[in-house]
């Protein structure tokens, strides 16, 4: 009756395969002589299969072991991927690093750290998502996100959440434009002015129709959109004045009068992790990037 054959044996046999000599495959397995021909001894014993015939003083492997080799070598493979997979992290974690961000970051202040993260880690796949808020707290629920961040704090109690930044809002209008020279615009300013505005469930466009009703502020007209990067850019095209995060205005710095806004409203940015699992190394280390470049 044949008996299970353990790891030690396994690998003596493996090794004087592939190096011919039981000698080779001592010093390839850092072990001795007589202790390889022992196991592989113990290998034949076992098996019931003589594995090896002599020839010219040499051991020259059957049939049988070239069989058995084979065999073993698929398995060794598998070992071996597995080891390289495991050295891959621990150099840089998963080979995997997936964003979502809300669109103003994505186009202000995600690239920059993406660069970052490239240039540092090049075998690292990076896949950037840019959705509502609403879909990013989604995501996170589901774990399809690695990393979160948004203008918009997610307010569930499950989620690793930390706001990172804070900034304020700022006005934007095109160069020429009657408020361009300001050094800064107030809320008031803004009467009888075309308002460029994200949609009116947005957290700053609602702080801003507050502000105007306080102050009784009465625009001309007012555009909605759902985009601040929208606003932007419509700004350079009309006569109308947005009132934006800083993230992205500064994307369009070339192209528009960026100006500070009274009374302030505050604009946080948020980071989160999905509450499934710890954050990987990958993703700090990229959180990390984002938060130099704030």
């Amino acid at each position: 009756m044949s008996r299970p054959l353990n790891f030690r044996q396994i690998e003596a046999f493996r090794a004087v395969m592939l190096t011919g000599t039981t000698t080779g495959a001592a010093r390839m397995l850092h072990t001795t002589q007589p202790s390889v021909s022992r196991l592989i001894g113990q290998i034949q014993s076992a098996t019931g299969i003589a594995l090896f015939d002599m020839q010219h003083g040499r051991l020259r492997p059957t049939a049988e072991a070239n069989e058995l080799f084979d065999t073993i070598q698929r398995h060794f493979l598998g070992l071996e991927g597995i080891e390289a997979r495991v050295e891959a992290m621990r150099r840089s974690g998963s080979g995997m690093l997936r964003i979502a961000c809300t669109p103003s970051l994505g186009l202000g202040v995600v690239p920059a750290a993406i660069s970052e993260f490239s240039l540092a880690y090049p075998d690292v796949q990076v896949n950037i998502q840019t959705l509502g808020s609403h879909y990013l707290r989604d995501g996170l629920q589901h774990g399809l996100f690695d990393l979160v961040l948004s203008t918009a704090a997610f307010g569930a109690t499950s989620f690793d959440e930390e706001r990172i930044h804070q900034s304020d809002a700022v006005c934007v209008v095109r160069p020429g434009h009657a408020l361009a020279g300001k050094k800064r615009i107030h809320v008031r300013d803004l009467q009888g002015m075309l308002l460029l505005s994200l949609n009116a469930n947005d957290e700053l466009a609602v702080s801003l129709d507050e502000l105007m009703s306080r102050h009784q502020v009465a625009p001309s007209g007012k555009i909605e959109t759902t985009y601040s990067s929208t606003i932007c850019s419509m700004t350079t095209r009309t006569d109308g004045v947005g009132v934006v995060n800083e993230y992205v205005a500064d994307v369009f710095a070339e192209k528009l009068a960026i100006l500070p806004f009274f009374p302030r409203i505050p604009v946080d940015m948020y980071l989160a992790y999905p509450p499934q699992r710890a954050p990987s190394r990958l993703a700090k280390v990229f959180a990390d990037m984002v938060r130099s470049q704030l």
